[in-house]
This record gives structure tokens, sequence and C-alpha cells, in this order.
């Protein structure tokens, strides 16, 4: 699906691993846990379903401090070792949720690069005030930080 340019955000990158390496830290969760919430914090993972219909529930955690609630959200795409899409406007037991502080979908592409996978999320907005809020809250520098971190684990 082509990104819609009003709407969405697309971090890009070549990690420096294979395509299946890359699959399994999106898709294992103890591997998960350990890049997917931006450094200092902690990620802790509850739930963790990674097939079309499953979903994930995480919390966060930094300073000793008591987890605090992160995602709830539904795996809705899942082509092993090509692509993971997954949202939180639907909740991991598949109900319909009002997300805050904005909705959004995930869209994780990957694919063979001479230097290991190219590495592609778009985070998929309803519209562009939902585009516009989650960037102000720091959408592109965390996205961007959790994908050194996925890389740092895996090469």
């Amino acid at each position: 699906m082509t990104p819609h340019p009003g709407h969405d955000v697309t971090i890009e990158r070549v990690i420096r691993a294979p395509r299946g390496v890359v699959w399994d830290a999106w898709t294992t969760p103890e591997l998960f846990g350990r890049w997917w919430i931006p450094e200092p914090y902690l990620c802790g993972v509850e739930y963790f379903a990674p097939r079309a219909g499953g979903g994930f529930v995480t919390t966060m955690s930094g300073d000793g401090a008591e987890p605090t609630p992160h995602m709830d959200a539904a795996f809705l795409v899942v082509e092993k070792g090509e692509r993971l899409v997954f949202t939180n406007a639907v909740d991991s037991t598949l109900r319909p949720a009002t997300p805050l502080p904005v909705a959004v979908t995930g869209d994780v592409t990957l694919a063979d690069h001479p230097d290991g996978t190219l590495y592609r999320i778009t985070a998929r907005h309803a519209d562009e005030q939902g585009r516009a809020l989650h960037e102000e809250l720091g959408l592109v520098e965390g996205w961007t930080l959790v994908t050194a971190q996925l890389a740092r684990v895996v090469e």
C-alpha cells in the first residue's frame, strides 16, 4: 500500500542482518521487549500473539517506577518474513478501541538488501490532524530510536 503523504509517516533503514533475524525480533516476545520502547524506558510484554487476529499488550517503566500501559494492539496482517500490520484502533481482543493519544496503524515491511534487510515502517493515521498530533508527540523521533534499537539487537 502506498503511504498517503498527508496522513502517514514512513521510517526506513537498512539493517545489517538477515531478514529472518529481523523478523524474529518482531515476532519473539523476549526480543521484541528489548527494543520496542525508547531507552531508557523498559518494555514489558504482557501478551504477544503475532498472527492475523492476534495482538500484543505492552507496558513501559523507568527509574524503578511501576509499569504503565503502553500499547494494546491487534495484528491485522502477518506474512512471515515480509510484512506485519498492527493497529491500536482495535485492541488485542479485537474490540474496537479509542486509544489515546491517537489511533495508528503500523505497517512493517522487510525486504532483502545487499547489506542485510531493508526495513520500512509506516505509521498510518486517519487524517492530517492525527498525523500532526502524533508527530508533535515525537512519533518520528520515537520510531527512529526504536528502529535503531532493533538494529542493535539484531546486528
